[in-house]
């Protein structure tokens, strides 16, 4: 999202962008830990998949060990991550509508 102006970025959501989490999943014997990535900024046309892969190798390396949730949250991840990550994209611009609007109105 580097380099983009307000005015950018409401064109690229306009025709398709969106912001997307990518959940990934760690297992230690009787602990398992399913934790959002940072939020990323999906182009129109991008694959999102792609750019979750990173986090597929992570869960598939590491979550599966976890006793009992490791496999379930390590197929929930990756079902996830597969298909795009969890779009975000309204909490998003929810935030960054609220932070125009504070950073615009003078302080009382």
């Amino acid at each position: 999202m580097s380099g983009l102006s307000g005015s950018d970025l409401v064109v690229e959501l306009e025709q398709g962008g969106r912001f997307v989490v990518f959940p990934y999943c760690i297992s230690v014997l009787v602990r398992t830990f399913l934790r959002p990535s940072e939020v990323y900024f999906i182009r129109p046309g991008e694959n999102a998949a792609l750019k979750g892969l990173k986090y597929v190798l992570i869960t598939l390396l590491l979550g599966w060990w976890g006793i009992p949730s490791g496999p379930s949250q390590t197929i929930l991840a990756l079902q996830t991550n597969l298909h795009g990550g969890h779009n975000v994209t309204p909490r998003v611009v929810t935030l960054l509508t609220q932070f125009a609007q504070e950073t615009a109105s003078p302080a009382p």
